[in-house]
């Protein structure tokens, strides 16, 4: 560090941008709605950040604050099974040591903000609010912190639906990212940390609420460009590290209802009027965003009487498919009681079944194996036969137009490796490029138009300004990974880097010795068990 730093100054301001990729920053430089943001590309290094698989929020943010692969912290998705029941992920569910929690161990006092999964926050020395798959209002450290913040900002919310304003409006948005600002800003004061690391969620969920709403993606960035503009100039941070846990695009392939064909193949049994478990279709999904929670379900009336006319096939499949030819299709979800479209629809039913998707943002399939599912079906003699014959299968799907559905498929070992590999799918799926969907529902052609136009890619992005830094190197070639920002920030602590990290640091900063920890203790895994929660998740498309 150089001689200018004092005990007072933030050594390092980590800035999360979800999704954010050059793609779309490039744009929105172009247009002038991010100022701060070019000028931090321009004076530092920068160069892409590849994501993990999956490149999904819930699993990506854990192994960037933690430097290891969901192996080792034991978080794939935004759902935890136990045998077939789930829940919503939180902190808990990860097992590993997170990078604030090892610099206090050093001595080191951080502040940090809207970071995914880490509620219920843990003790360190310094502070933390929740970000998403927490609930509104949630438990802080240190505890009473979170209604401080209120008192000074004025207001705190996690998810922009919590306001005032009108759900997915840009206004809701921009207050949103405003009191996330504000509350670092105010965290900052009190604490006079030596890390900070802020992050901002509606980069990415502004892409799925609003897809491709030029207007709302510009807000959106504008805003937090402000934040940062604001953060930099109070704050006065000696460096900043600007990183994404993935990137976002258009999708222009093909969508891939998988379990599906795994029904073709006579890997999956189906069944209807309820009595099987959630697909996670948007039939579930409509009754998340209104509020119920999907592992607890009285049957209606009507309900009652859409089993029966679902058992002699009187399915929404059906009915979705008459619509359709009168251009009335789009319309039925929310014209359609949800409890008579949960009755009405095909579900995967998971106990007798082989082999199923159980979540679409696992990106992989689950074969229901005796001994380890409660009902399982495949015996382990059978397992590797199952699994090989199918990863077969798989690889030589091709979308209508004739190209490969995946760019891999695997066994769970080649993606993921730790104590915690048995959580993984056993089959791991890669869509081509990400440019094709996969998805888990029943009901349909195997192939279709992707319900969302606009999602996930596997290229994130990473740039880093200040005295500790290389700012004259390009990052560009130098396969840089989300794994490699935990070992990055210890270096530049000069904290001993957990050996057992699956990272690098970053050629732009001499990297620090690095040393075995004693096993990490974490808190036991207790349930998340909170509606809003999975009305957010289902809301953004991810149930």
């Amino acid at each position: 560090m150089t001689d200018s730093t004092t005990d007072d100054d933030m050594q390092l301001l980590v800035i999360g941008l979800d999704a954010g990729c050059r793609p779309v920053l490039e744009s929105l430089f172009d247009a002038g709605k991010a100022p701060t943001l070019e000028s931090l590309f321009e004076m530092g290094a920068s160069g892409p950040l590849e994501s993990q698989i999956p490149p999904w929020t819930a699993s990506a943010w854990p192994s960037m604050y933690t430097g290891k692969n969901p192996g080792k912290h034991g978080v794939f998705d935004f759902l935890s099974f136990d045998g077939y029941d789930w829940d919503v992920v939180n902190s808990t569910h990860v097992r590993e040591r997170p990078v604030w929690e090892l610099l206090s161990e050093h001595g080191l006092t951080s502040v940090v903000v809207n970071l995914p999964v880490t509620h219920p926050a843990s003790e360190f020395d310094g502070a933390l609010i929740p970000g998403m798959t927490a609930p509104e209002d949630p438990a802080c450290h240190p505890e009473g912190i979170l209604e401080d913040v209120k008192m000074e900002c004025g207001d705190y919310r996690i998810y922009p639906q919590s306001g005032p304003e009108p759900d997915h409006s840009i206004e809701g948005y921009e207050k949103t990212i405003e009191l996330r600002g504000e509350a670092f800003r105010y965290l900052c004061r009190r604490m006079e940390p030596d890390f900070g690391f802020l992050q901002f969620q509606q980069t990415d969920s502004v892409f799925h609420e609003r897809p491709g709403d030029k207007e709302a993606i510009e807000a959106v960035y504008s805003e937090v460009d402000t934040q940062i503009e604001e953060t930099l100039e109070e704050v006065d941070p000696e460096n900043v590290l600007i990183v994404s846990d993935h990137g976002m695009g258009k999708i222009t392939g093909d969508e891939f209802r998988i379990n599906e064909f795994l029904r073709d193949e006579g890997y999956l049994q189906a069944r209807s009027g309820g009595e099987g478990m959630p697909d996670w279709s948007r039939a579930w999904e409509n009754d998340l965003l209104e509020g119920e929670d999907a592992s607890e379900h009285d049957e209606s009336p009507l309900e009652k009487a859409m089993n029966v006319a679902a058992k002699v096939g009187i399915t929404t499949q059906r009915v979705a498919g008459a619509l359709e030819r009168v251009g009335l299709k789009e319309p039925i979800g929310r014209r359609v009681p949800n409890d008579m479209i949960r009755a009405a629809s095909e579900q995967v039913d998971f106990p007798e079944s082989t082999v199923y998707m159980r979540s679409k943002s696992e990106l992989g399939l689950r074969i229901n194996l005796e001994g380890r599912e409660p009902n399982g079906q495949v015996p382990e003699s059978e397992y590797e036969s199952v699994r090989k014959d199918l990863i077969k299968q798989l690889s030589d799907v091709t979308t209508p137009s004739g190209e490969p559905m995946f760019d891999a498929v695997g066994p769970r070992e080649s993606f993921f490796e730790g104590p915690y590999l048995e959580h993984a799918p056993d089959i791991v799926t890669v869509p081509t490029e990400f440019n094709n969907a996969l998805v888990a529902d029943l009901g349909q052609e195997q192939f279709g138009e992707p319900m969302e136009s606009w999602n996930h890619k596997r290229t994130g992005v990473v740039a880093a300004a200040g005295p500790a830094f290389d700012e004259d190197r390009s990052l560009e070639g130098d396969d840089a990974t989300l794994f490699d920002v935990a070992p990055t920030i210890c270096s530049l602590f000069d904290v001993p880097i957990d050996a057992e990290m699956d990272g690098e640091t970053l050629p732009i900063i001499d990297a620090g010795a690095e040393a075995e920890y004693p096993a990490y203790e974490p808190e036991p895994i207790t349930a998340t068990d909170d509606r809003a929660v999975e009305d957010r998740l289902s809301d953004l498309g991810y149930l």
